[in-house]
């Protein structure tokens, strides 16, 4: 079957996938799949100072960062708030981010407000250079992701594809959402802190020095629990339509939350990423647009 692609979104005009979603998932699990991620932006960083500015900037710890490791990062405004999301790697001379498409200008304007009398060099290279998500078994951030050159990015995938099957971004976000692993544009609005999304530890160093929105991240750590958590829903199975990325939890007809990402897993069936209020019961009867929705332990 031919590709069908997303209709609208952050992953508009992606291939969703190829007629058999549940076969792609089960073969990106056994990391037999690669998936085209060329709807996303990418920006390069430059010149000497690349580690060390972007290291102050971010959530990361980025200044011994070796070449050819990919990590996630945020930047969070002077509140804490999460206002960008990417992945990075640095190839020896360097930095590349791959971030949402929708976000990559606005990033960029931001990282050129911030780099004073630095010697970096920012630049949207979209045009230019395509992310894929490569074979092999999904890590701790989604990849393993490949960089290539649009010259040589037919080539990439055809090599890809002697040996492995590619997949749409139906399976990504299902693996995603199975996981855990939060998303900017689904799983945040205005005032998403990193403690309430499990980025701790992740995309977040707990151990590197300042960097803008830090003391709410090390204030919430350190003396408290962020007033909203993510837990990982089940949705009833027998339900044609699904809530939508927005959608209100409902405990009773208590607002607890809202949805953020939802996926139909090839084994978990129906599941959706939510942010809800931290004193949820985990037991609790939840709807979502009349859906019934039943939270995963956190110790599974």
């Amino acid at each position: 079957m031919s590709a069908v692609l997303v209709e609208a979104g952050p992953d508009a005009g992606a291939i969703w996938h190829f007629g058999e979603p549940n076969k792609e998932q089960r073969l990106l699990a056994a990391g037999d799949a690669w998936a085209d991620l060329s709807h996303r932006g990418v920006i390069s960083v430059s010149g000497p100072d690349r580690l060390s500015w972007l290291h102050s900037i971010t959530t990361q710890d980025l200044e011994k960062l070796p070449a050819g490791l990919w990590v996630s990062a945020l930047i969070l405004d002077a509140q804490g708030h999460i206002t960008h999301q990417f992945y990075l790697v640095d190839d020896g001379e360097v930095t590349w981010l791959h971030t949402e498409a929708s976000k990559t200008a606005e990033l960029v304007a931001y990282l050129e407000k911030m780099k004073f009398m630095l010697r970096v060099e920012i630049a949207d290279r979209s045009d230019e250079y395509a992310v894929l998500r490569a074979p092999g078994a999904a890590d701790a951030i989604g990849g393993p992701y490949a960089l290539v050159d649009y010259a040589e990015y037919e080539d990439l995938k055809s090599s890809f594809n002697q040996s492995h099957t590619q997949v749409g971004t139906w399976a990504l976000e299902a693996e995603r959402v199975a996981a855990k692993r939060a998303r900017l544009l689904f799983e945040t609005d205005h005032k998403s802190i990193p403690n309430e999304l499990d980025f701790l530890n992740n995309a977040v160093h707990m151990n590197k020095g300042c960097y803008p929105g830090q003391e709410t991240v090390a204030k919430v750590f350190n003396l408290g629990q962020p007033p909203r958590r993510l837990a990982l829903l089940h949705l009833d199975g027998s339900a044609i339509d699904l809530p939508v990325t927005g959608t209100a939890v409902l405990h009773g007809e208590k607002e607890v939350g809202f949805i953020g990402s939802v996926a139909r897993h090839y084994e978990l069936g129906p599941i959706a990423l939510a942010i809800l209020r931290r004193n949820t019961p985990i037991d609790a009867e939840l709807t979502a647009a009349g859906v019934a929705a039943a939270q995963e332990s956190p110790s599974k």
